[in-house]
């Protein structure tokens, strides 16, 4: 399968309707791989072989302008026919939606995924679309990705990996290496779904039509299979316990009151898979959309207000860099705030900051000056700059949330959002090497990145963290906040756990009710509530309700004095 939609192959080995649209396509941007001299569509007349070049590319060229519509542009092939492998393939993720996904998220959307992607990939075989490196790298990480569910119990870093595993899921069938394909590619298949259940009926109808005799004799059999699984099954679970238990835990349990759900997810799982395999077999070419590049500026007009912008980040860093080495004491004599309300006072301020500067770059290397090596080298340097700068603001960021960590502990949104700054710091990174070696992979890096950052944030099981800092403040300082901790998932189990009583059963027992409340199966719960449910069994909470109520926080909740009129952001 192709990375990207431009990546079809060549016309001899393509099927007929597939040649004739081969010459409609735009042809790839520059600072792309280069695909085989066969695959690649001639240039046609006034169209230019390569579109526009970024100044911060290693080579800039000349604008242009395309006589094909963007609807030309971004139209799909036909599919083929549709195989019956992927008709099997979506069947068979129809039939585990309804039986596994009802209960809850677990491994169940991980297993679920395995034959909708198969069905993708019979299907882009069909239409001659070839494995690259970039589509199995989308699809792996995408496959990685909905191992979090498998593996921590958290509902919100649960919520970023399957977000993000449909994303990169997306990029896979559609490709895309340019800012337009990376970002619309990786928005879902609801262009799909539609075409993708009439091409799937048509499929069927095509084969029932030929061949009703064999499609009996299938039904007979799967019939005759089914009951005597059932029988023996029935048998053999009577006649014993433990086999009765294995059978229970496996089987999944539906009911009658579930019908009408558990037919909503067939139908979903069913067109979802065919929306994969259809959007595999014909994707839209997003790549297509060129977004022309603003007109340029002259050196001085460009140059002088980024210069000035980085004169005031150079002021600003000079100061940090006082603080971060020892001249805290005077700041504190100037200020008159403590190591905490300093770094209370400026993170999110820095955060902004950072943001607001990506936003500046992108926006100067539209209007950047275009007239040859001297304008690449002053942009480059310009805004090579403005990264370094940056990401020392990046560091200082870190560090006043570092400071306010120590002094209030640590929560979700604090380590939410130190995890989008250091994020943040990875893409200037990112900008400065495309500055060096060209553009032609930021996008797909950027993209990378953030589904890089998605799946650490998920492995490293956050709430543990969050527990884990706390504990050891615990430890160091003897206060913990127990009505903060006690709502936290089944990953803080374990960290909690080493907590001395009562503060530990305070900490725990809301935890433990969840737990043995929870009546999900096997497919359904992750690796963190099995972990947690062990340690339970052996150490139960034994504190009550009114016995922990002392206890409450530690006098100052995330950071806020409930005798301060001060408000604290986060």
């Amino acid at each position: 399968m192709s990375d990207q939609p431009s990546d079809q192959p060549s016309e001899a080995s393509s099927p007929p309707e597939r040649s004739r649209v081969a010459a409609d396509q735009p042809v790839a941007a520059s600072g792309t791989e280069e695909p085989e001299a066969q695959s690649r569509p001639a240039a046609q007349p006034g169209r230019p072989a390569v579109q526009p070049a970024s100044p911060w590319a290693h080579g800039a060229g000349a604008p242009g302008a395309r006589t094909a519509g963007v609807t030309a542009r971004l139209r799909p092939a036909a599919p083929p026919p549709i195989l019956p492998a992927v008709l099997w393939a979506a069947l068979a993720t129809a039939v585990l939606s309804a039986l596994l996904l009802g209960d809850g998220l677990g491994l169940n959307l991980l297993i679920v995924a395995v034959p909708a992607a198969l069905a993708a990939y019979f299907a882009a075989r069909a239409a001659g679309r070839r494995l690259r490196p970039w589509t199995a790298t989308w699809a792996v990480g995408g496959l990685a990705l909905l191992a979090v569910p498998a593996l921590r119990d958290a509902g919100w870093p649960t919520f970023l990996a399957v977000v993000s595993a449909f994303a990169l899921g997306s990029l896979a069938l559609h490709g895309g290496r340019s800012w337009p394909g990376v970002l619309i590619g990786s928005l879902g298949l609801a262009d799909s779904v539609v075409p993708g259940v009439r091409w799937g009926w048509r499929g069927v109808r095509e084969r029932v039509g030929g061949s009703r005799v064999r499609w009996g004799t299938v039904l007979r059999t799967a019939a005759v299979a089914l009951v005597l699984l059932i029988v023996f099954g029935t048998l053999f679970a009577s006649a014993d316990a433990a086999f009765a238990d294995l059978l229970g835990s496996l089987v999944p349990d539906v009911s009658l009151g579930d019908g009408p759900w558990r037919g909503f997810l067939l139908v979903l799982g069913l067109a979802g898979a065919l929306a994969a395999a259809h959007t595999a077999a014909a994707p839209v070419r997003w790549d297509g959309i060129t977004v022309r590049p603003g007109k340029p500026r002259g050196r001085a007009e460009w140059a002088l207000p980024l210069i000035v912008l980085n004169l005031l980040f150079a002021a600003f860093i000079t100061l940090q860099l006082v603080v971060l080495f020892g001249g805290y004491d005077k700041v504190r004599e100037a200020t008159g705030l403590s190591h905490a309300e300093y770094a209370r006072q400026g993170f999110w301020q820095l955060l902004w900051a950072t943001l607001l500067t990506l936003l500046v770059i992108a926006l100067a290397l539209r209007w950047a000056p275009r007239g040859g090596r001297g304008d690449r080298t002053l942009v480059r340097a310009v805004l090579g700059s403005l990264c370094v700068l940056t990401l020392v603001v990046v560091a200082s960021a870190l560090r006043r949330m570092d400071l306010y960590v120590a002094e209030y502990g640590l929560t979700r949104l604090r380590i939410s959002v130190a995890a989008m700054e250091l994020w943040l710091g990875v893409v200037l990174l990112l900008i400065l090497a495309a500055g060096v070696f060209g553009a032609r992979f930021l996008p797909r890096a950027i993209a990378v990145s953030a589904a890089a950052g998605v799946l650490a944030f998920g492995l490293i099981s956050p709430d543990g963290v969050i527990a884990e800092q706390n504990v050891q403040r615990f430890g160091d300082r003897g206060t913990i906040d127990i009505d903060y901790v006690k709502d936290l998932s089944a990953d803080a189990v374990p960290a909690l756990d080493r907590l001395p009583e009562p503060q530990r059963s305070c900490a725990l027992r809301i935890i433990q009710s969840d737990i043995r409340s929870a009546d999900s199966p096997w497919y359904a719960t992750s690796w963190g509530e099995r972990q947690a449910e062990e340690i339970l069994k052996k150490r139960p909470a034994t504190s009550e309700g009114r016995d922990c109520y002392v206890l409450g926080g530690d006098g100052v909740r995330d950071g806020y004095d409930p005798y301060d009129d001060g408000y604290d952001p986060y």
